[in-house]
């Protein structure tokens, strides 16, 4: 009689991962993936079913940071999870046979599983004088990714460069280096993971969307899953109740510095760069660079090496209240908001006076005066601010007028 296959819980017993782990990477995930808390049952129970994916992951131009982030998740069980749950049938850098023989492996899974692998992309894909600028068993970048993603169930760009070609990309790009999107036009289950590196609880989550749902997360145009790049790191920031504040960091090693103030003076381009790094945090904590002291270099936007850098120097244009106004002139807001707020009741109490005469006291005089009032703390509202903001350029210090909390508007799109 044929032995019963053990579960995903029985497998990773032997792993030395606990229940109560499993449990937790599942609530994990369903936090990550934007989902409620009363799904963590059907992915645990989804987990336990689910046949191994095969995986497929390629290497082009690339540091092999996306493979280190892959290989370092920390979250308790994370990597005895994902390894179980997925057959990572080609992997040149962690596998054992080499040369010859790790490319036929590689062949073999095409023609083994067509339609039916997941194609992971890590490098950028060289395209100028046809590709000869990255080969891989005398076979060029662009063909063996034109061969292996046109076949795959989906394909998940890692990185930067797998998603608009990063680095190698970066002006001149010599070799013409550009992403999975570019290389290999018309592929419908395309996901891009973009960061240097990506998150690995990203891909985690997507691998585990993926057998829970038997679907890929939702994307926008761009391929980017709303669940990982729907927001804008300044509006999950630890340090965002400093920029409201008008309280940054003016050098490295101030007290401002020390104090964990905004990093937007720095040039941290948190503003402007949509990655829920804030929220899932790095290397199973909650760490991160911003919450270590150092500014966001925008890594997950489009063509960063040349968009974002130099990665010390300020934003010109951030939405937002506290950009150029000081602590003090807040303050000075503040309590003439409180007036205001008053003298606004006063007006109102007026209007309603002059409209019903039973409460009636002073007549039309009352709105005259409470008008000319109104006028009075509008000016010692609006005077310090002009007074602050007067000596700076316009270039540096304007102020962008949309909503912060946009989602949509301003979205980054691939150049």
């Amino acid at each position: 009689m044929a032995a019963r296959p053990l579960s995903l819980e029985e497998r990773l017993a032997a792993r030395g991962v606990s229940r109560r782990q499993f449990l937790k990477f599942c609530a994990a995930m369903s936090a990550t993936l934007a989902l409620p808390a009363t799904f963590t049952p059907r992915i645990a129970k989804a987990l336990n079913t689910a046949e191994r994916l095969p995986v497929v992951w390629l290497e082009f131009q690339d540091c092999a940071g996306n493979t280190e982030s892959f290989l370092r998740a920390e979250l308790p069980g994370v990597a005895d999870i994902v390894l179980e749950q997925i057959s990572l049938e080609y992997h040149e850098t962690i596998m054992a046979p080499s040369g010859h023989r790790a490319e036929h492996s590689l062949d073999a899974v095409v023609e083994r599983y067509p339609g039916q692998y997941i194609a992971i992309v890590e490098g950028a894909i060289p395209t100028a004088n046809g590709g000869v600028y990255c080969t891989i068993g005398g076979r060029t970048a662009l063909s063996i990714a034109q061969r292996v993603c046109s076949n795959a169930l989906a394909t998940i760009a890692v990185g930067a460069c797998a998603w608009d070609g990063g680095l190698p990309a970066a002006s001149p790009n010599p070799t013409g280096a550009v992403g999975v999107r570019q290389a290999v036009p018309g592929l419908k289950n395309l996901i891009n993971l973009p960061g240097c590196p990506m998150n690995v609880i990203n891909l985690t989550a997507i691998i585990v969307h993926y057998l829970t749902f038997k679907q890929l997360p939702a994307t926008n145009e761009q391929g980017l899953p709303f669940f990982a790049y729907g927001q804008l790191i300044h509006n999950n920031c630890e340090r965002r109740g400093h920029f409201d504040s008008g309280r940054f960091v003016e050098r490295w090693g101030d007290e401002g510095h020390r104090l964990g103030w905004c990093l937007y003076k720095m040039g941290c381009k948190g503003p402007q760069t949509y990655s829920n790094c804030p929220v899932v945090g790095w290397n199973g904590t909650s760490y991160w660079p911003i919450g270590a002291g150092h500014g966001c270099v925008g890594c997950m936007s489009p063509r960063f090496w040349d968009t974002m850098s130099p990665f010390y120097e300020r934003l010109p244009k951030v939405e937002g209240f506290g950009i150029e106004v000081t602590a003090d002139t807040l303050g000075a807001i503040a309590v003439g908001a409180v007036a205001a707020a008053g003298i606004i009741h006063g007006v109102a109490s007026a209007i309603r006076a002059h409209r019903h005469p039973i409460a009636a006291h002073d007549g039309d005089e009352v709105l005259v005066e409470a008008a000319e009032r109104v006028n009075q703390v509008v000016e010692q509202i609006a005077g310090p601010v002009r007074q602050a903001e007067a000596p700076a350029s316009e270039t540096e210090n304007a102020i962008a007028p949309e909503k912060s909390g946009d989602v949509d508007k301003d979205r980054p799109s691939a150049s």
